[in-house]
């Protein structure tokens, strides 16, 4: 696996990471198998895939302990990410608490999940405009100072909010959606990381699997119910464009999957995806990406495809939207 470095910071990770969400119960797309989701976690460090995204919201902790089974063991060989920010409300739900006075609780939380003593890379999942970032940052430096914490990261964040972030303490990451469905981040806030050499690590980079199936049949539980790009009011409107990129994926020899990281590998050398899967053949496919390089030719197609059949459907429902480029 090809690496890339972390921002300015030196360090070396994967070129391709991997998203973990899904890997515990169902919190987010349907029903998980634990030992295939072992398995993969295992097979990751065999493909030398190091960079593993969690969060201590994702199946409300069990995510973390899950990661721990594998990480204790092989702690040497992965650089782990997690996140704090988002609150269990009682009612099944979650909302935002970036409070500095709860940061150094929810940090310590998750070391104990995980079963390690520093967390490589440390995100705030959401900014709260009631808590002024430099507060905010100021209480996750102070865990870098001691020694629970290596690196600082943002999620969802604008690049307002990124640069007063970065004035407060050095920021390694910036977590976003980004994918050919979703490009928001490429008018402001991928120019904001590369002017503050602050890498963008893009999540859901497969379009939450619509690139890769377009017409999923979605479990009860599935996050995707309540995105609009996933509803029946949205229907066919994107199957030319996924058509379009299926074909340039076949003529190439590779999957849709991998031509989709393969282009947004090409968007900046700071970028690293974290493509999300539970599934070894799924990472092995994307594992592969970091390959695949696109010609000229082909990078101009697929600007002409995406330019003619703009995307249909937001990327979340109006309340998710509101917690997000803050």
């Amino acid at each position: 696996m090809k690496t890339r470095e972390l921002g300015r910071t030196g360090q070396q990770v994967s070129a391709l990471g991997l998203g973990c969400m899904s890997m515990a119960s169902d919190y987010a797309y349907g029903p998980s198998d634990e030992q295939e989701a072992l398995a993969t976690l295992h097979h990751a460090l065999d493909l030398e895939v190091t960079l593993w995204d969690t969060a201590d919201i994702y199946g409300f902790g069990a995510n973390e302990e899950l990661l721990r089974q594998v990480l204790v063991p092989n702690r040497a060989r992965v650089f782990l990410a997690t996140k704090f920010g988002f609150v269990a409300d009682g009612q099944g739900g979650s909302a935002v608490d970036v409070r500095p006075e709860r940061i150094a609780a929810a940090c310590d939380a998750s070391l104990q999940r995980l079963g390690i003593e520093t967390i490589d890379l440390y995100y705030a999942h959401r900014i709260d405009p009631a808590v002024p970032v430099e507060e905010m940052v100021g209480a996750m430096a102070a865990l870098v100072q001691a020694g629970k914490v290596r690196y600082l990261g943002l999620s969802e964040a604008s690049a307002a909010s990124l640069r007063r972030a970065a004035a407060t303490h050095p920021i390694a990451a910036l977590q976003s959606e980004y994918s050919i469905f979703t490009r928001d981040v490429e008018a402001e806030i991928l120019p904001a990381c590369q002017e503050l050499g602050i890498s963008l690590v893009p999540f859901s980079p497969l379009g939450r699997g619509l690139l890769t199936n377009p017409g999923p049949q979605l479990a009860e539980k599935d996050l995707r119910r309540s995105m609009p790009r996933f509803g029946e009011e949205v229907g066919d409107a994107n199957t030319t464009l996924l058509a379009g990129l299926h074909q340039l994926a076949t003529e190439k020899g590779i999957s849709t999957a991998q031509l989709a990281l393969a282009w947004l590998l090409a968007q900046d050398a700071h970028l690293i995806p974290i493509p999300g899967t539970k599934r070894r053949k799924y990472l092995d496919e994307n594992a592969a990406a970091a390959e695949v390089e696109l010609s000229v030719a082909e990078s101009h197609r697929l600007q002409a495809l995406l330019a003619a059949h703009p995307v249909v459907g937001a990327r979340y429902g109006e309340g998710a939207l509101k917690l997000v480029n803050r």
